[in-house]
């Protein structure tokens, strides 16, 4: 590893840290060291930073703004790479619009809503990145990222980059085709929208904000949704009328806003989180019979 991190110094591809705490880099504030941190400052040097890890033979991992995340306690062994600046480049042709995996998905949803395009309205209250969006599907509001991905430029874990269009994501509730089937990291995803009036856009927009902050607690650091939706049925809501919410291990807490969010009360460790969300999937497994699938994504040495 020692070797590897020389060499992308000496290529001066981005920034490179080692031992890196990686709750600077998660929105709940958790995660031990990286063992090596890189943040390209291109796609090329993001390529670069492929070719210099498969020369090496070590592991690896991307994350995008740390949102939807639970590292470790005990860190991550081989290479983090995040996509942020540099890779966070936007392109608009009339209502085709391009964007780096690293960009802020709220941020663009802003953006683009001045310019009055429509089809992000959706996405003005969910946090991470672009590329961490069209890997899991993200959604809200009836709407999701399979409605308006045209194409995605994919980089494989052979460190081939590749474009790949909707037909072949395989879309479907928080899922796509990169988390299982093919794992990739979105380095660019390109978008279809549609012409809009600007004060009806900034107005849903404005709506669904105010349910987040009125329903969600992002006033304490967390992950986003800890458990997917066990269809028709609604993780919150099980919580809640479990009597689940308030209730904590350490420093995590199930949120008594919304049942479906774990919030970090100031020093909750990885392993607090761990057994809250065992204790949640306990409990309604007991209760109704319902298996609870995690949404957040689980990482690092166990």
């Amino acid at each position: 590893m020692i070797g590897l991190a020389e060499e992308l110094k000496q290529s001066k591809i981005g920034t490179v840290k080692e031992n890196e705490p990686m709750a600077n880099h998660t929105t709940i504030k958790i995660g031990g060291p990286a063992e090596l941190f890189v943040e390209p400052s291109s796609v090329e040097n993001l390529e670069a930073t492929m070719h210099l890890i498969r020369k090496y033979k070590v592991q690896w991992i991307a994350i995008g703004r740390g949102s939807n995340l639970l590292v470790s306690d005990r860190g991550i062994s081989g290479v983090v790479i995040k996509l942020g600046s540099g890779l966070d480049k936007v392109e608009i042709n009339g209502t085709t619009l391009t964007v780096g995996g690293g960009h802020s998905l709220v941020s663009l949803a802003t953006s683009i809503s001045r310019k009055g395009l429509s089809g992000l309205e959706f996405a003005s209250g969910i946090p991470g990145s672009v590329g961490g969006a069209v890997f899991m599907n993200a959604g809200a509001h009836g709407s999701d990222i399979s409605k308006i991905l045209e194409k995605a430029l994919v980089l494989f874990e052979d460190g081939t980059l590749e474009w790949v269009a909707n037909e072949e994501m395989e879309f479907s509730y928080r899922t796509s085709v990169l988390q299982k089937k093919r794992p990739g990291v979105v380095v660019e995803a390109v978008f279809s929208l549609k012409e809009g009036n600007k004060d009806s856009i900034f107005g849903e927009m404005q709506k669904n904000k105010d349910y987040r902050k009125e329903t969600q607690p992002w006033n304490f650091p967390c992950a986003g949704s800890i458990f997917r939706n066990p269809l028709p049925n609604y993780a919150g809501k099980l919580i809640e009328v479990a009597g689940l919410k308030g209730y904590q291990i350490g420093g995590a807490k199930i949120s008594e806003m919304h049942g479906n969010f774990i919030v970090n009360t100031g020093n909750a460790k990885a392993d607090d989180v761990l057994q809250l969300i065992q204790h949640v999937k306990d409990t309604i497994y007991d209760l109704y019979e319902v298996k609870m699938e995690t949404e957040v994504e689980i990482i690092g040495i166990k």
